[in-house]
Protein backbone atom coordinates (compact mmCIF):
# COMPACT_ATOMS: atom_id res chain seq x y z
CA UNK A 1 0.00 0.00 0.00
CA UNK A 2 1.22 3.54 -0.61
CA UNK A 3 2.23 5.53 2.46
CA UNK A 4 -0.43 7.73 3.99
CA UNK A 5 -0.36 11.42 3.05
CA UNK A 6 1.50 13.81 5.29
CA UNK A 7 -0.59 15.67 7.83
CA UNK A 8 -1.19 19.38 7.24
CA UNK A 9 1.15 21.79 9.02
CA UNK A 10 0.22 22.46 12.58
CA UNK A 11 -0.93 25.85 13.67
CA UNK A 12 1.95 26.23 16.07
CA UNK A 13 4.53 26.03 13.21
CA UNK A 14 4.27 29.75 12.76
CA UNK A 15 4.86 30.19 16.45
CA UNK A 16 7.96 28.04 16.27
CA UNK A 17 9.28 30.08 13.35
CA UNK A 18 8.55 33.25 15.24
CA UNK A 19 10.39 31.87 18.21
CA UNK A 20 13.41 31.03 16.01
CA UNK A 21 13.43 34.56 14.65
CA UNK A 22 13.27 35.96 18.17
CA UNK A 23 16.15 33.76 19.28
CA UNK A 24 18.25 34.81 16.30
CA UNK A 25 17.47 38.46 16.96
CA UNK A 26 18.44 38.10 20.60
CA UNK A 27 21.76 36.45 19.68
CA UNK A 28 24.97 38.56 19.69
CA UNK A 29 25.78 40.14 16.31
CA UNK A 30 28.44 38.61 14.12
CA UNK A 31 31.78 40.42 14.65
CA UNK A 32 33.03 42.40 11.64
CA UNK A 33 35.98 41.06 9.68
CA UNK A 34 39.40 42.25 10.76
CA UNK A 35 40.45 45.55 9.29
CA UNK A 36 42.89 45.44 6.43
CA UNK A 37 44.51 48.76 7.41
CA UNK A 38 48.25 48.43 8.27
CA UNK A 39 49.22 48.48 11.89
CA UNK A 40 51.47 51.11 13.42
CA UNK A 41 54.62 49.03 12.90
CA UNK A 42 53.95 48.65 9.18
CA UNK A 43 53.16 52.34 8.83
CA UNK A 44 56.38 53.23 10.61
CA UNK A 45 58.43 50.92 8.38
CA UNK A 46 56.90 52.42 5.25
CA UNK A 47 57.59 55.94 6.50
CA UNK A 48 61.22 55.15 7.29
CA UNK A 49 61.86 53.40 3.98
CA UNK A 50 60.54 56.40 2.04
CA UNK A 51 63.19 58.71 3.55
CA UNK A 52 66.56 58.08 1.86
CA UNK A 53 70.12 58.50 3.04
CA UNK A 54 71.15 62.07 2.07
CA UNK A 55 74.72 61.15 1.16
CA UNK A 56 77.92 62.78 2.42
CA UNK A 57 77.72 66.36 3.70
CA UNK A 58 80.61 67.44 1.45
CA UNK A 59 78.61 66.41 -1.64
CA UNK A 60 75.35 68.12 -0.69
CA UNK A 61 75.71 70.81 -3.36
CA UNK A 62 78.22 69.13 -5.68
CA UNK A 63 75.62 68.03 -8.22
CA UNK A 64 74.33 71.61 -8.56
CA UNK A 65 77.75 73.31 -8.48
CA UNK A 66 79.23 71.24 -11.30
CA UNK A 67 76.98 73.09 -13.78
CA UNK A 68 78.47 76.47 -12.86
CA UNK A 69 82.05 75.42 -12.02
CA UNK A 70 83.43 73.87 -15.18
CA UNK A 71 86.82 72.19 -15.28
CA UNK A 72 88.22 74.34 -18.08
CA UNK A 73 91.94 74.33 -18.83
CA UNK A 74 94.50 75.63 -21.28
CA UNK A 75 97.26 73.86 -23.15
CA UNK A 76 97.10 70.15 -23.93
CA UNK A 77 95.95 67.35 -21.63
CA UNK A 78 96.63 63.71 -22.40
CA UNK A 79 95.42 60.92 -20.11
CA UNK A 80 96.00 57.19 -20.59
CA UNK A 81 93.89 54.88 -18.43
CA UNK A 82 94.97 51.23 -18.38
CA UNK A 83 92.93 48.53 -16.65
CA UNK A 84 95.47 45.88 -15.61
CA UNK A 85 92.95 43.65 -13.83
CA UNK A 86 89.37 43.84 -12.56
CA UNK A 87 90.75 45.42 -9.39
CA UNK A 88 93.81 47.42 -10.49
CA UNK A 89 94.22 50.36 -12.87
CA UNK A 90 96.97 52.86 -13.70
CA UNK A 91 96.70 56.37 -15.15
CA UNK A 92 99.36 58.45 -16.92
CA UNK A 93 98.50 62.17 -17.04
CA UNK A 94 100.36 64.75 -19.13
CA UNK A 95 99.61 68.48 -19.09
CA UNK A 96 101.67 70.58 -21.52
CA UNK A 97 101.81 74.29 -22.35
CA UNK A 98 99.65 75.48 -19.45
CA UNK A 99 99.70 78.64 -17.37
CA UNK A 100 97.39 77.36 -14.63
CA UNK A 101 99.88 75.54 -12.39
CA UNK A 102 100.35 77.40 -9.08
CA UNK A 103 104.17 77.14 -8.99
CA UNK A 104 104.70 78.69 -12.44
CA UNK A 105 105.50 75.47 -14.31
CA UNK A 106 104.15 75.06 -17.82
CA UNK A 107 104.07 71.25 -17.86
CA UNK A 108 103.48 68.33 -15.53
CA UNK A 109 103.40 64.56 -15.50
CA UNK A 110 101.74 62.45 -12.84
CA UNK A 111 101.43 58.70 -12.44
CA UNK A 112 98.55 57.22 -10.47
CA UNK A 113 97.61 53.68 -9.59
CA UNK A 114 94.66 52.32 -7.66
CA UNK A 115 93.45 48.99 -6.36
CA UNK A 116 89.78 48.72 -5.41
CA UNK A 117 87.34 46.01 -4.41
CA UNK A 118 84.04 45.78 -2.55
CA UNK A 119 85.58 46.60 0.85
CA UNK A 120 88.16 49.27 0.18
CA UNK A 121 90.44 51.37 -2.01
CA UNK A 122 94.19 51.92 -2.26
CA UNK A 123 95.37 54.90 -4.33
CA UNK A 124 98.78 56.49 -4.88
CA UNK A 125 99.83 59.42 -7.08
CA UNK A 126 103.36 60.60 -7.88
CA UNK A 127 104.22 64.03 -9.30
CA UNK A 128 107.77 63.74 -10.61
CA UNK A 129 108.25 67.46 -11.31
CA UNK A 130 107.27 68.50 -7.78
CA UNK A 131 108.74 65.42 -6.13
CA UNK A 132 105.54 64.75 -4.18
CA UNK A 133 103.64 61.58 -3.33
CA UNK A 134 99.97 61.44 -2.33
CA UNK A 135 98.13 58.39 -1.06
CA UNK A 136 94.67 57.34 0.07
CA UNK A 137 93.46 54.27 1.93
CA UNK A 138 89.74 53.51 2.27
CA UNK A 139 88.53 50.50 4.23
CA UNK A 140 85.06 49.37 5.30
CA UNK A 141 84.81 48.60 9.03
CA UNK A 142 82.13 47.41 11.45
CA UNK A 143 80.63 45.12 8.87
CA UNK A 144 80.22 47.88 6.31
CA UNK A 145 78.48 50.32 8.68
CA UNK A 146 81.44 52.74 8.55
CA UNK A 147 84.28 53.64 6.20
CA UNK A 148 87.75 54.49 7.54
CA UNK A 149 89.92 56.79 5.41
CA UNK A 150 93.56 57.84 5.61
CA UNK A 151 95.02 60.52 3.35
CA UNK A 152 98.73 61.32 3.29
CA UNK A 153 100.89 63.71 1.30
CA UNK A 154 104.66 64.07 1.27
CA UNK A 155 106.58 66.66 -0.75
CA UNK A 156 110.23 66.93 -1.65
CA UNK A 157 110.70 70.24 0.18
CA UNK A 158 113.23 70.07 2.99
CA UNK A 159 111.05 72.03 5.40
CA UNK A 160 108.12 69.67 4.98
CA UNK A 161 105.51 72.42 5.42
CA UNK A 162 103.32 70.86 2.75
CA UNK A 163 103.33 67.39 4.33
CA UNK A 164 99.93 66.38 5.62
CA UNK A 165 98.04 63.50 7.13
CA UNK A 166 94.28 63.21 7.58
CA UNK A 167 92.20 60.41 9.08
CA UNK A 168 88.43 60.22 8.65
CA UNK A 169 85.56 57.92 9.55
CA UNK A 170 82.31 58.00 7.55
CA UNK A 171 79.18 56.77 9.32
CA UNK A 172 75.91 56.06 7.50
CA UNK A 173 72.42 55.31 8.76
CA UNK A 174 69.13 54.80 6.98
CA UNK A 175 68.30 58.52 6.98
CA UNK A 176 71.55 60.23 8.01
CA UNK A 177 75.30 60.41 7.40
CA UNK A 178 78.15 61.71 9.55
CA UNK A 179 81.90 62.22 9.34
CA UNK A 180 84.67 62.51 11.94
CA UNK A 181 88.13 63.74 10.98
CA UNK A 182 91.47 64.39 12.60
CA UNK A 183 94.66 65.53 10.94
CA UNK A 184 97.40 68.14 10.66
CA UNK A 185 97.06 71.62 9.16
CA UNK A 186 99.23 74.75 9.38
CA UNK A 187 101.58 73.01 11.78
CA UNK A 188 98.85 72.03 14.24
CA UNK A 189 96.02 69.66 14.76
CA UNK A 190 92.73 69.73 12.87
CA UNK A 191 89.49 68.38 14.28
CA UNK A 192 86.24 68.19 12.33
CA UNK A 193 82.76 66.73 12.47
CA UNK A 194 79.73 67.00 10.20
CA UNK A 195 76.21 65.57 10.19
CA UNK A 196 73.61 65.41 7.40
CA UNK A 197 70.01 64.35 8.08
CA UNK A 198 67.06 63.68 5.78
CA UNK A 199 63.96 65.26 7.33
CA UNK A 200 61.49 64.25 4.61
CA UNK A 201 61.91 62.43 1.28
CA UNK A 202 62.74 65.83 -0.26
CA UNK A 203 64.30 67.90 2.54
CA UNK A 204 67.74 67.36 4.09
CA UNK A 205 69.80 69.62 6.33
CA UNK A 206 73.08 69.44 8.21
CA UNK A 207 76.12 71.25 9.51
CA UNK A 208 79.88 71.00 9.87
CA UNK A 209 82.38 72.26 12.41
CA UNK A 210 86.19 72.40 12.03
CA UNK A 211 88.72 73.50 14.67
CA UNK A 212 92.37 74.30 13.82
CA UNK A 213 94.60 74.37 16.87
CA UNK A 214 97.48 76.23 15.19
CA UNK A 215 95.58 79.54 15.08
CA UNK A 216 92.70 78.49 17.37
CA UNK A 217 90.10 79.16 14.72
CA UNK A 218 86.67 77.55 14.58
CA UNK A 219 84.84 77.27 11.26
CA UNK A 220 81.26 76.16 10.74
CA UNK A 221 79.07 75.56 7.70
CA UNK A 222 75.36 74.88 7.43
CA UNK A 223 73.52 73.42 4.42
CA UNK A 224 69.88 72.87 3.49
CA UNK A 225 68.83 70.93 0.37
CA UNK A 226 65.33 70.57 -1.08
CA UNK A 227 64.39 68.47 -4.13
CA UNK A 228 60.99 68.57 -5.79
CA UNK A 229 59.54 67.00 -8.94
CA UNK A 230 59.14 69.10 -12.06
CA UNK A 231 57.15 68.46 -15.19
CA UNK A 232 58.67 67.57 -18.52
CA UNK A 233 57.17 66.20 -21.70
CA UNK A 234 58.57 62.71 -21.05
CA UNK A 235 57.62 61.83 -17.50
CA UNK A 236 55.14 64.43 -16.31
CA UNK A 237 52.65 61.76 -15.31
CA UNK A 238 55.23 59.80 -13.35
CA UNK A 239 56.30 62.89 -11.44
CA UNK A 240 52.71 63.77 -10.63
CA UNK A 241 52.15 60.29 -9.23
CA UNK A 242 55.35 60.48 -7.21
CA UNK A 243 54.34 63.91 -5.92
CA UNK A 244 51.01 62.59 -4.68
CA UNK A 245 52.57 59.57 -2.98
CA UNK A 246 55.37 61.61 -1.43
CA UNK A 247 58.07 59.19 -2.57
CA UNK A 248 61.69 60.02 -3.18
CA UNK A 249 62.34 62.09 -6.31
CA UNK A 250 64.97 60.36 -8.42
CA UNK A 251 67.72 62.45 -9.98
CA UNK A 252 67.07 60.67 -13.29
CA UNK A 253 63.59 62.20 -13.48
CA UNK A 254 62.76 65.80 -14.28
CA UNK A 255 63.29 67.57 -10.97
CA UNK A 256 64.44 70.78 -9.34
CA UNK A 257 67.01 70.94 -6.55
CA UNK A 258 67.70 73.96 -4.34
CA UNK A 259 70.69 74.13 -1.98
CA UNK A 260 71.38 76.90 0.52
CA UNK A 261 74.71 77.09 2.39
CA UNK A 262 76.07 79.50 5.00
CA UNK A 263 79.73 79.89 6.01
CA UNK A 264 79.94 81.57 9.41
CA UNK A 265 83.65 82.46 9.21
CA UNK A 266 83.36 84.28 5.88
CA UNK A 267 79.79 85.41 6.50
CA UNK A 268 78.90 84.20 2.99
CA UNK A 269 75.65 82.74 1.73
CA UNK A 270 75.55 80.48 -1.34
CA UNK A 271 72.31 79.60 -3.14
CA UNK A 272 72.38 76.91 -5.84
CA UNK A 273 69.58 75.79 -8.13
CA UNK A 274 69.54 72.85 -10.55
CA UNK A 275 66.75 71.98 -12.97
CA UNK A 276 66.66 68.65 -14.81
CA UNK A 277 64.66 69.74 -17.85
CA UNK A 278 64.93 66.41 -19.68
CA UNK A 279 66.28 63.41 -17.75
CA UNK A 280 69.82 62.51 -18.82
CA UNK A 281 69.65 65.12 -21.58
CA UNK A 282 69.29 68.76 -20.54
CA UNK A 283 70.12 70.34 -17.18
CA UNK A 284 70.19 74.00 -16.13
CA UNK A 285 71.89 75.53 -13.08
CA UNK A 286 72.40 78.84 -11.31
CA UNK A 287 74.41 80.04 -8.33
CA UNK A 288 74.17 83.21 -6.24
CA UNK A 289 76.86 84.08 -3.70
CA UNK A 290 76.62 87.11 -1.43
CA UNK A 291 77.41 88.38 2.03
CA UNK A 292 74.64 89.89 4.16
CA UNK A 293 77.17 92.45 5.41
CA UNK A 294 78.29 93.57 1.91
CA UNK A 295 75.53 92.96 -0.65
CA UNK A 296 77.48 94.82 -3.35
CA UNK A 297 79.94 91.89 -3.57
CA UNK A 298 77.28 89.47 -4.83
CA UNK A 299 78.17 87.16 -7.72
CA UNK A 300 75.81 85.23 -9.98
CA UNK A 301 76.55 82.38 -12.42
CA UNK A 302 74.22 80.49 -14.76
CA UNK A 303 75.08 77.30 -16.61
CA UNK A 304 73.67 74.58 -18.84
CA UNK A 305 74.55 71.02 -19.80
CA UNK A 306 73.44 69.13 -22.91
CA UNK A 307 74.07 65.40 -23.29
CA UNK A 308 73.92 63.93 -26.78
CA UNK A 309 74.43 60.37 -27.95
CA UNK A 310 78.23 60.47 -27.93
CA UNK A 311 79.04 63.95 -26.69
CA UNK A 312 78.35 66.45 -23.92
CA UNK A 313 78.34 70.24 -24.11
CA UNK A 314 78.59 72.45 -20.99
CA UNK A 315 78.64 76.24 -20.75
CA UNK A 316 78.33 78.87 -18.02
CA UNK A 317 78.32 82.68 -17.79
CA UNK A 318 78.91 84.81 -14.69
CA UNK A 319 77.99 88.38 -13.87
CA UNK A 320 81.47 89.76 -14.61
CA UNK A 321 81.29 88.76 -18.27
CA UNK A 322 83.33 85.54 -18.08
CA UNK A 323 82.17 82.76 -20.41
CA UNK A 324 83.31 79.14 -20.02
CA UNK A 325 82.58 76.17 -22.25
CA UNK A 326 83.60 72.52 -22.34
CA UNK A 327 82.89 69.95 -25.07
CA UNK A 328 83.49 66.22 -24.63
CA UNK A 329 83.00 63.89 -27.60
CA UNK A 330 83.49 60.14 -28.00
CA UNK A 331 85.45 59.32 -31.16
CA UNK A 332 83.71 55.97 -31.53
CA UNK A 333 81.66 53.46 -29.61
CA UNK A 334 82.26 52.00 -26.16
CA UNK A 335 85.93 52.21 -25.18
CA UNK A 336 86.81 54.80 -27.83
CA UNK A 337 89.01 57.83 -26.98
CA UNK A 338 87.36 60.98 -25.70
CA UNK A 339 88.22 64.38 -27.17
CA UNK A 340 87.93 67.49 -24.97
CA UNK A 341 87.74 71.12 -26.10
CA UNK A 342 87.82 73.82 -23.41
CA UNK A 343 87.59 77.58 -23.69
CA UNK A 344 87.32 80.56 -21.36
CA UNK A 345 86.80 84.20 -22.33
CA UNK A 346 86.85 86.97 -19.73
CA UNK A 347 85.52 90.08 -21.45
CA UNK A 348 85.90 92.15 -18.28
CA UNK A 349 89.68 91.59 -18.06
CA UNK A 350 90.21 90.97 -21.80
CA UNK A 351 91.72 87.52 -21.24
CA UNK A 352 91.21 84.31 -23.18
CA UNK A 353 92.52 80.78 -22.89
CA UNK A 354 91.82 77.58 -24.78
CA UNK A 355 92.81 73.98 -24.40
CA UNK A 356 92.21 70.55 -25.82
CA UNK A 357 92.66 67.09 -24.41
CA UNK A 358 92.52 63.41 -25.24
CA UNK A 359 91.52 60.59 -22.89
CA UNK A 360 92.35 57.01 -23.91
CA UNK A 361 90.96 54.01 -22.02
CA UNK A 362 92.66 50.68 -22.33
Amino acid sequence: LPPPPLPPPAANSKDSSNNDNKDSSNASPIPPPPSSAPDSIEEASLMVSSIPNPGPFEQASMDAKRLVQLDTFDGFRFDINKQLSPYMAVIHSFWLGTSMLPDGRNKSYTFMTQVANETGLLLARVDFDRGSVDGRIHRAILGGLAMAKIQMGVSGAAEGHNDQCMTEVDLNGMTWSANLKYGSALGGGLYGINYFQSITPRLAMGGEGIYISANQSLMSNYTLRYTMPAKSGDDADDNDAADKKGVVVSSERASSTMVASYNSQQGAVSLNYKRNVTPNRVALGAELQFSPFSPQSAQVVVGAEFKLTRSKVSACVDGSGRVQSLVEAKLGRIGAPTLQLAGEMDFGQDKMKFGYGLNIDG
